[in-house]
């Protein structure tokens, strides 16, 4: 049976941090539920800000997440614990970026979708560690 096509008004988010399925604000939670689409990567490098990660794109280096397609009621709620929206703190900025996501069970084996990401204001990365895998959950454990 296919999956339920989303509705007209969706947008797709990547997530590469604590938002990803697992982790302490896990998207799946959250209600509107969001719809899974598959494991992803962007072009970027992700850094270890302590108890979460923040990504700059760009460059060499490849980013892992999920993508998901959600609301825009559940998008204005991660505008919020983003923080840019209302508050505004200048610690992250929603772009929207091409992301290339991997076989979700479909005959494609990739494809790409533009989705929303959540970037980190790179005065915020200095000296802080890279997480040299790309992929927050196989991050090494805090010494």
């Amino acid at each position: 049976m296919p999956e339920p096509t989303p509705p007209a008004d969706t947008h797709h988010v990547f997530v590469y941090g604590t938002l990803r399925r697992g982790d302490v604000r896990d998207i799946t939670r959250m209600h509107p539920a969001p719809q899974f689409v598959g494991m992803a990567s962007v072009a970027g490098t992700l850094y270890d800000l302590g108890s979460y990660p923040g990504v700059v794109l760009g460059g060499p280096g490849r980013v892992t997440g999920e993508v998901y397609a959600i609301s825009a009621e559940l998008e204005s709620q991660l505008d919020v614990i983003e923080e840019v929206w209302p508050q505004q703190t200048g610690e992250y900025s929603k772009q929207q970026v091409r992301v290339q996501v991997r076989d979700s069970g479909t005959a494609v084996e990739t494809l790409e979708l533009d989705c929303l990401v959540y970037e980190i204001n790179t005065a915020r990365t200095a000296g802080k560690p890279v997480i040299a895998s790309g992929d927050w959950h196989e991050r090494r454990p805090p010494r």
